[in-house]
């Protein structure tokens, strides 16, 4: 997802920053005090603290005095997004369809940075079965060990993609993650020719996820479509044999709407 460019005398520096503190609230930092936030915003001790005294005044985050957390305000955004956004509207349908049929999880993922974020994930049904552990509506995972991400990264032009992998550690999320770069690079290549990825527990043990892409008319890649299933549920061979088609056939029937 890239941003559009800016003249240097349109952009509001403060805003800027008030955002990048906002933003160094994550999952692993769930509370932070100045000294934090500064340095993972990249700012000055002094220029933090006064972002994050702002922000919680306008009730964007709370605080005891000391640290400071996201409050349920920040919801509004996400809420506001999930109401109008085109996409997950469009794909909300296909899969509840998909969950029905199959009684396994579904979500549509969009590339955000570093990360994904699922923007649409199937309704449950009678029988379901469980979802893996963080794969909430709005959930950001690590693209280089998902199934949807290694799909959004395949999409990118080789050159774009030479670009971001250059220098870039690949976090072990678990033993199974590749994190070799020459091993890292073959398995894009080998997504771009099937035209599919499959992650066996590289993200969290005892997950396989298999994901396919999600296409306008124009042929470009604009999400991806994903199945989440435990090992003894579902074989990596079974995903491919049996739920392989039905994302396949989804995503041909959609990509006229995108």
């Amino acid at each position: 997802m890239s941003n559009p460019p800016i003249a240097k005398a349109d952009l509001i520096e403060g805003m800027a920053k008030g955002m990048a503190v906002l933003e160094s609230f994550d999952t692993e930092r769930q509370r932070l005090n100045a000294t934090q936030a500064a340095g993972r915003a990249g700012l000055t001790r002094a220029a933090a603290r006064r972002h994050l005294l702002t922000l919680a005044h306008l009730g964007y985050l709370d605080t005891d005095g000391s640290h400071y957390w996201l409050s349920a305000k920040v919801l509004r955004f996400s809420g506001s997004y999930l109401a109008s956004a085109r996409l997950p509207r469009l794909l909300q349908p296909t899969l509840n369809r998909l969950a029905a049929q199959t009684r396994e999880s579904f979500s549509a993922v969009v590339l955000d940075g570093d990360e994904v974020v699922i923007v649409a994930r199937s309704a449950s049904v009678g029988g379901q079965r469980l979802m893996a552990y963080g794969l909430h509506l709005g959930a950001r995972l690590p693209v280089h060990a998902t199934s949807t991400g290694r799909v959004l990264l395949a999409a990118m032009p080789r050159a774009e993609f030479s670009v971001w992998l250059k220098g870039r550690e690949l976090a072990r999320l678990t033993p199974r993650t590749i994190v070799d770069h020459k091993a890292f690079r073959a398995s894009i290549t080998q997504i771009r020719a099937d035209d599919l990825a499959l992650a066996s527990e590289e993200h969290e043990l005892g997950v396989h996820a298999l994901a396919v892409p999600l296409r306008n008319m124009k042929g470009q890649t604009v999400a991806a479509l994903n199945v989440v299933a435990a090992p003894e549920r579902l074989a990596p061979e079974v995903l491919r044999k049996d739920l392989l088609p039905l994302l396949q056939e989804a995503a041909r029937e959609l990509r006229s709407l995108l």
